[in-house]
């Protein structure tokens, strides 16, 4: 059976987004964001068996999955959920009776935070009406806004406690790396503010990794939120009065999207231990912790409870499907598949990479994932790759990655290392590489080349590094950085010049900056070190550098990059994909883009056209 295409490849979208899915008041329908019409809209899935029903039209384009927030309204009688373009989107409510969607809000603004009054009455969001985050409330009735804050921070994460008792937000510090949960009663204003928890060391990109919002108790009694301060990124309780915070279920594991019974008995949450995402559940009464779904290799996420307590709704990819939805008995834990992103006869041929560790180059053990080409039924072609993630605070998981599903179907074989900085082992092991981008990092992608030297089927001198975002800053880094370690890259979306990216970059790139490289001006000499830019003359490795342009004023930085190379007559192809922000995401533009990566790689690993 020969390996899947890429057109097929291309075709597999997530079925749900991953935003927590509704359950109707009855308990028979779940309903969650799906792509399954070609485009993003509001499905209801029968979770006893039967066909799907569509029950909106026009959300959003199955890529931007991911956006909408969805909020079913206390009475079960319509969904308020957010669209538009970044930066201006507005809330819409669907009723589920069948009636078109009408627009609710006119904040012209960018919403990131969605809430339902326990009354039904309005919705609490978070906008960026007046050049800063602010919490709003809108009037369900007549769309019109309030303004509830006023502080020159960030003020997100808006939410009811259940029983109306009160509201609450989080405040960021200047820095993003301090949170307030804050405390406003029913019926009061900014005045009658109280700060319930004061959060440190917790940077918050807001992109992928977040604070997030606080988790009410049905009776109002009990709030959860995030923490990192055991030095894993726990889920935490506080009364709703105040006084000391405590470890809901204390483990040396990420944990996350915490979800209250409807009772208020059991809380169920995502756990993530050596990057297999499962769901815990734990009994609030006595302390008590058991695996709800144990995935292996999978990412369980979004869990949501029936209105009955006795199932959970859940998202859940593997390597060789997207995210999919799923329900959970409670009590036995048997699991039920509700959707499928890849049809079974694709799934049986995409592959399940195994999981290895190798040695750092000061004994630092790297946790990685190894995807061969026999693995999706493909002949090795004697090139390995290393296939770096972006962040660099992020991980590889045992998930839907198609990027390294093609390589691997054209015979590559595939490491995808969590190096140093990586999360989801713990702050020491993220924080490895906070003010040394492009150093120990990049030293431990060059172990991982060495890991691939010695497996039989490469040849040890055909290797090649890869990547987007980080990746794509990596893979510049090892052509200037670590000349002759690898005889080809293909930098996406990358960077190579960090105080020009402090300079025209988003105010969240540059957070992140501060965060991991610290003060531009006082740390100068930290920037020009990870900035690969600056030895290009150094440069002993063909790159290809691509990114998107069109839709918005896009970053010259591949373009500096590449004009640099030249300027040294190095070796490099400069390429970019109209109708796209700086990454690409389209699927033509996807098509072109791959076969140009496997292009490229094939004349400098050379290899034969395939």
């Amino acid at each position: 059976m020969p390996p899947v295409d890429v057109e097929q490849l291309l075709a597999v979208a997530p079925s749900v987004g991953i935003d927590p899915p509704l359950w109707t008041p009855d308990g028979t329908h779940v309903l969650a964001v799906s792509g399954l019409g070609g485009s993003a809209d509001l499905w209801a899935f029968p979770v006893d068996g039967g066909p799907a029903e569509r029950v909106s039209a026009g959300m959003g384009a199955v890529g931007h999955l991911s956006s909408p927030l969805t909020r079913l309204a206390p009475d079960g009688s319509c969904v308020a959920h957010v669209r538009g373009d970044i930066g201006r989107t507005e809330v819409w409510l669907q009723p589920l009776d069948g009636d078109p969607a009408r627009r609710l809000s006119r904040l012209g603004a960018d919403i990131i935070g969605l809430d339902w009054a326990p009354d039904g009455d309005s919705l609490l969001v978070t906008a960026n009406r007046r050049g800063t985050y602010d919490v709003y409330e809108l009037d369900v009735a007549d769309g019109s806004h309030r303004r509830l804050t006023d502080d020159e921070a960030y003020e997100v994460g808006p939410t009811w406690a259940p029983d109306g008792s009160a509201r609450y937000h989080v405040r960021l510090d200047a820095t993003w790396t301090e949170h307030l949960v804050v405390r406003v009663p029913a019926g009061g204003g900014v005045a009658d503010e109280r700060v319930l928890v004061h959060d440190t060391r917790f940077f918050d990109y807001q992109y992928g990794r977040v604070f997030g919002t606080p988790r009410v108790a049905p009776d109002g009694g009990t709030v959860l939120f995030r923490s990192y301060r055991s030095d894993w990124i726990n889920v935490w309780a506080v009364r709703a009065e105040g006084g000391e915070a405590w470890p809901l279920a204390p483990a040396e594991a990420d944990q996350g999207e915490p979800c209250w019974s409807p009772d208020g008995s059991h809380v169920v949450m995502t756990s993530n231990r050596d990057a297999s995402v499962g769901l815990i559940l734990v009994d609030v009464r006595d302390g008590t912790v058991r695996d709800l779904v144990a995935p292996g290799d999978g990412v369980c996420a979004a869990p949501s409870w029936s209105p009955d307590g006795t199932r959970v709704a859940f998202s859940l990819a593997r390597p060789t499907h997207a995210a999919d939805l799923h329900v959970v008995e409670v009590a036995t834990g048997e699991v039920r598949r509700l959707t499928r992103s890849v049809p079974a006869a694709v799934e049986a041929r995409l592959g399940t990479p195994s999981r290895i560790a190798y040695e750092g180059e000061d004994g630092l053990r790297i946790p990685a994932f190894l995807l061969r080409p026999t693995d999706v039924g493909a002949a090795p072609n004697g090139a390995g790759v290393v296939l770096v993630h972006g962040g660099p605070t992020m991980q590889w998981f045992p998930t839907w990655e198609p990027y390294a599903q093609f390589l691997a179907a054209r015979g590559y074989t595939v490491l995808l290392p969590n190096i140093r900085g990586s999360s989801g082992y713990g702050r020491a092991f993220e924080e490895a590489n906070d003010r040394d981008w492009l150093g120990g990092d990049l030293r431990d992608v060059v172990r991982g080349a060495a890991y691939l030297r010695g497996l039989p089927e490469v040849d040890a001198a055909r290797l090649a590094v890869t990547g987007l975002s980080y990746g794509g800053i990596m893979s510049m880094g090892a052509v200037t950085l670590a000349p002759g370690e690898f005889a080809a890259a293909a930098a996406l979306s990358g960077y190579g010049d960090f105080l020009h990216m402090m300079e025209e970059q988003e105010y969240r790139h540059q957070q992140l900056l501060r965060k991991e490289l610290g003060d531009p001006v006082a740390d100068r000499e930290v920037y020009e070190r990870a900035s690969s830019i600056l030895r290009v003359r150094d440069a002993g490795t063909p790159l290809f550098m691509a990114h998107g342009v069109g839709r918005f004023p896009q970053s010259d930085a591949s373009r500096r990059f590449a004009e640099a190379m030249q300027r040294e007559y190095k070796p490099f192809e400069y390429r970019t994909y109209d109708g796209e922000h700086y990454y690409v995401y389209g699927r033509d533009n996807t098509r072109r883009l791959w076969a140009d990566v496997d292009r490229f790689l094939r004349t400098y690993l050379e290899l034969p056209e395939a």
